[in-house]
């Protein structure tokens, strides 16, 4: 029962961080407008996602553009565009290969065999997660560097939008989920003690038991 619970939970905050890092993916907020300096007041602002940069006016009207080449984004962009969907891939094989090991199902009948199927679908899960984390960090890392960067115009400044928040998130979801499943372990139960008889004791010809019997 233990071990069912310990599957139960880290399946559900694995699914969580899976759906958080789709929802992340699609979200065009990793970037937003710094207000900084002059553009404390201004008539819009900007958020660049990973497939449109959207542009919400002061009236609350939003129009978005979809990026027309993947090859005019920056390296950080197309490196979380390749990550985050293999990421969000590896969330549902993760979810196949748990399921298919869990308790619960009939897919697999040895529980030795059920257990090392769940911990792969654990380690899975963990990879995802470090996919994810990967692009974060370093979209992260250089919307800091550009925003303390001199050199940088306060227009072209930018500060880390939600959609990186929720990723983090997803990722703390996916390592404590797949360390949960990493713990699962096939239930002992009976399986290590060995039963034995004493042999039956066999009566002679006579109708007596055999003297051998007493010894």
């Amino acid at each position: 029962m233990v071990s069912a619970g310990l599957e139960i939970l880290g399946l559900s905050l694995c699914v969580v961080g899976s759906l958080l890092v789709m929802v992340a993916c699609g979200l065009p907020m990793w970037k937003v407008t710094a207000f900084i300096e002059a553009n404390i007041v201004v008539a819009q602002t900007i958020w660049d996602g990973l497939w449109m940069t959207c542009v919400v006016q002061s009236t609350g009207q939003m129009q978005c553009k979809v990026h027309d080449s993947v090859l005019s984004l920056s390296h950080d962009l197309q490196a979380a565009r390749a990550l985050t969907i293999i990421a969000s891939v590896m969330g549902v094989l993760g979810l196949m290969v748990v399921i298919a090991g869990a308790q619960c199902t009939n897919c697999i009948r040895n529980d030795h065999v059920k257990a090392r199927v769940v911990n792969a679908g654990g380690v899975i899960f963990i990879s995802s997660g470090l996919f994810v984390l990967v692009p974060l960090c370093w979209m992260a890392n250089n919307i800091i560097s550009d925003f303390y960067n001199p050199q940088v115009p306060g227009s072209k400044k930018r500060e880390i939008g939600a959609a990186l928040y929720i990723g983090w998130a997803a990722t703390a979801l996916l390592f404590i989920g797949g360390a949960v499943l990493c713990c699962s372990c096939p239930s002992g139960g009976n399986a290590g003690y060995s039963v034995k008889y004493a042999p039956t004791k066999r009566a002679t010809p006579n109708g007596d038991y055999d003297k051998r019997n007493y010894v």
